[in-house]
């Protein structure tokens, strides 16, 4: 079984992921900066603002201010991190993200918590499930979903070498922390976490726990399914996507996002311009969420591990037909 293979180390949030390495980051790198609009203890940026307050800017509610102070650091040599929610960092600003950060391709890190259903009781004006559309769609910019806690902090050890901007998507709720401590991380790069033959899962953010527990479910029923982590979503591993399709003739994406535009689409692209096979969306309907804990909308809006074993039962089916 899949769950074996990963010891759950344990419970925690991708956004204290973040806070731990951008304090790692300040206190080995003096060009790191970090800017918030007022949202230091969401973002788990307080050890930060602690131990570096002349490299921190607290810009309050301001985030088109906040994207813009980040580009001009950036011209002065600096590597700013931006912290506010997904449904700021993108929608709210993005004209300042496009003009002022993309268009002029500035180093800046945007990075995005509290994003997708799962954010739970603050509703559906804060839920963000269309970020990744949005910034997939800016030319320039890396867009990128880690797994889990460990990997959130590898992905932002990794994004501050990077020359250039980044969207880095994580979460609030508390998500098992499994991704092995030394299990490389590359921009770009897909991780096969599971090798199959009947059908391939490709997973992204809090999807990828769910994914495991899918093929598990699925071993029990003699389908053995290969599952490719997909942290980097932008630029996606085509190669990683076509090899696993090759073999398996079908496939499975899982999101915590809205059907448009987000890994789902990715995948779907990839697939048509270079081997078509039937590809089944686990993502959200295109609406609005609403007011409830995160389990309870994971499950209202079909996010779970049951709704991605029952995606692959459908994709084999179309795969056969």
């Amino acid at each position: 079984m899949l769950k074996e293979k990963f010891h759950i180390k344990q419970k925690k949030d991708t956004r204290s992921g973040f806070g731990d390495e951008l304090y790692e980051l300040g206190t080995n790198n003096p060009k790191v900066v970090a800017l918030t609009a007022d949202l230091t203890g969401s973002l788990k940026m307080d050890k930060f603002a602690k131990s570096f307050p002349d490299r921190f800017i607290q810009v309050g509610i301001a985030e088109a201010n906040m994207m813009g102070i980040a580009a001009g650091l950036a011209n002065a040599g600096f590597i700013p991190f931006t912290g506010t929610f997904a449904v700021f960092s993108t929608g709210r600003v993005y004209d300042q993200v496009r003009q002022s950060i993309a268009y002029s391709y500035k180093n800046v890190k945007i990075c995005a918590s509290h994003a997708g259903i799962s954010l739970g009781e603050d509703g559906a004006s804060h839920q963000m499930m269309e970020d990744i559309a949005l910034m997939r769609a800016l030319p320039n910019i890396i867009v990128i979903n880690p797994a889990d806690y460990t990997q959130t902090r590898q992905a932002v050890r990794a994004i501050a070498k990077y020359l250039g901007p980044v969207y880095l998507r994580f979460g609030r709720p508390a998500v098992p922390d499994f991704i092995p401590d030394d299990m490389p991380f590359e921009i770009g790069k897909a991780i096969t976490l599971k090798t199959g033959k009947d059908v391939t899962i490709f997973a992204t953010g809090h999807l990828v726990w769910e994914a495991v527990e899918a093929c598990d479910e699925l071993e029990k029923m003699g389908i053995d399914a290969e599952l490719v982590e997909i942290h980097t979503i932008k630029p996606i591993d085509e190669n990683a996507i076509i090899n696993s399709i090759k073999k398996t003739k079908c496939a499975v994406t899982a999101e915590e996002h809205v059907l448009h535009g987000g890994l789902g689409d990715a995948v779907a692209q990839v697939s048509v311009k270079n081997y078509s096979v039937p590809i089944e969306y686990v993502a959200m309907d295109c609406v609005f969420g609403e007011s409830g804990t995160p389990n309870e909308l994971m499950v209202k809006y079909g996010l779970k591990s049951t709704n991605i074993v029952n995606a692959a039962i459908n994709s084999i089916k179309r795969k056969n037909y």
